[in-house]
């Protein structure tokens, strides 16, 4: 590196930093070789040079650094520098860390728990989203955090009831009308009003819950698969349940519409392969979220569920979530029509 470059100042900015050599998408400790760190002591920067010697700062760590992970930064340089700088290393590398750059999604029922887990991890990882569900307070809410931590342009919002014909139509159409396409589909709504044994379960309330959580997800791929094959493919991913692999006591008519999404996922996948569009599913366990309040915050229902999960806990939202991008990813290229279990290690065969 030209040491006269970068060697003019009065102040200090202190980088540490290290290469990875044969990783193209995710950083983890296992790929990590040739670790090394290095100081680099910037000083007074002639005001009217300032962005050209910050850019051919950055050309010459990307010469002699081509993939770099700023580790840690302390710095003592007045806001603007340091905003150019973060701006230009965030560019060099944003590539690299977001495996869904310029993609597309619509997660339906993601303004609360593993829905919205997974609409933060989609767009942390690059791509623009679609979040959905139907109550408007809900949406505003979801919304507002997303759009401040990730802009306003990549995270967009909708009402809808994913049983209304007209509200899934209006939520393709205005993801297409705002981002141009879709190449994603999170189907993720889902309803449960009863507890008990499936045989004391009412007609309406069988109806219901296969209406939401089976007949939605269907007719969402139905409504959806043409504009991902116009895209040249894409990604399905329905959120089942552990409870559609091992049926739970009490929880009968949403364990059966569980299991349906499981041979959902396989006949899709196999109808869509051949227009590379992959489709798989995600089996949660016992997942803290407020659908999942009346087994985690009874506290002698929880101990007990507990005893059947080998890590002794419950699972956390963006456990799942990212899982969810995953699948959605070109790292789970060669996978399509599989349930991917992520429960604690519970049982998980039928």
């Amino acid at each position: 590196m030209n040491k006269n470059r970068i060697g003019r100042c009065d102040r200090d900015l202190f980088i540490s930093y290290f290469t990875i050599d044969g990783l193209s998408q995710q950083f983890t400790s296992s790929y990590i070789s040739n670790k090394f760190s290095v100081n680099l002591k910037i000083t007074k920067l002639d005001h009217c040079n300032r962005k050209q010697n910050f850019e051919q700062i950055i050309l010459d760590l990307k010469k002699y650094i081509p993939r770099l992970l700023i580790m840690n930064c302390v710095y003592k340089l007045s806001s603007p520098i340091v905003t150019s700088f973060g701006i230009q290393i965030k560019k060099m590398f944003s590539n690299i860390t977001k495996p869904l750059e310029g993609k597309v999604a619509i997660i339906t029922a993601s303004t609360d728990g593993i829905g919205f887990a997974a609409a933060k991890q989609l767009v942390s990882d690059g791509a623009s989203i679609m979040i959905s569900s139907r109550k408007k307070n809900n949406v505003e809410i979801a919304l507002e955090q997303l759009q401040k931590q990730y802009g306003a342009n990549k995270v967009k919002g909708l009402v809808c009831h994913v049983s209304k014909k007209e509200d899934r139509t209006n939520l393709i159409q205005e993801t297409i009308k705002i981002f141009g396409g879709i190449d994603i589909l999170v189907s993720n709504a889902a309803t449960n009003p009863t507890s008990g044994s499936v045989l004391d379960c009412d007609e309406e309330i069988w109806d219901k819950i296969f209406d939401v959580n089976v007949k939605s997800a269907f007719l969402l791929t139905k409504e959806i698969a043409p504009h991902l094959i116009s895209r040249g493919g894409g990604s399905i991913v329905y959120v089942s349940s552990i409870a559609g692999v091992n049926p739970m006591p009490m929880l009968g008519a949403y364990s059966v519409s569980k299991t349906a999404l499981l041979g959902l996922t396989k006949v899709v996948a196999m109808d869509l392969a051949e227009n590379n569009i992959r489709v798989n599913c995600v089996a949660p366990g016992i997942i803290k979220t407020k659908f999942a309040s009346a087994l985690t915050e009874n506290e002698s229902l929880s101990e007990h569920l507990l005893q059947e999960i080998p890590i002794k806990r419950f699972g956390r939202p963006e456990e799942i979530g990212s899982v969810i991008s995953f699948l959605c990813s070109p790292s789970s290229s060669f996978i399509t029509g599989e349930v991917i279990v992520a429960s604690g290690g519970m049982k998980s065969r039928l």
